[in-house]
This record gives structure tokens, sequence and C-alpha cells, in this order.
């Protein structure tokens, strides 16, 4: 079921955000259907995350090459 929501929003970024939908083939009202789901739906999945998960998100570097340190660890190994 749709409803109608008037919002305030700066013309500026009115301008951007319809550029935007319109590059990406999506109409403004369902790109921010889809934003605010997005929002809801990160919150609803956050919860359920236990802590000892949560405190070790981000321990391992994002350049972190896993191949390259397994065959530093094989060649080790084996030689």
């Amino acid at each position: 079921m749709n409803t109608k929501l008037t919002l305030n929003i700066d013309t500026e970024v009115i301008y951007e955000a319809k550029t935007y939908a319109k590059t990406h083939k999506v109409s403004l009202s369902k790109l921010i259907e889809n934003y605010l789901n997005s929002l809801t739906r990160e919150s609803k999945t956050k919860s359920s995350v236990s802590p000892l998960v949560e405190s070790l998100t981000g321990i391992i570097p994002n350049d972190f090459d896993e191949r390259k340190e397994y065959r530093n660890y094989i060649d080790k190994k084996y030689s």
C-alpha cells in the first residue's frame, strides 16, 4: 500500500536527486523508498550481530592478501 508523503528538501538536493534517479532509470519516489528501506533494514540487522562479532569487525585490514600469506606459510613450513 502506498501513502503520499510531503517533504521539505533543499531545491539543489532535489535537483541532484532527480538527476541521479533519471540516470539510474528509477523514480525519485522509488529511490527514496529504497533508501529509507535500507536504513531501517540496517538497524534491524545491526542488532542481530553479537558483541563478539562486532568487536572483531575491522581487525583484518582491507588490503590483506590471504593467498599471499598462505603461500608464505606453506613456503616456510616445507622449506
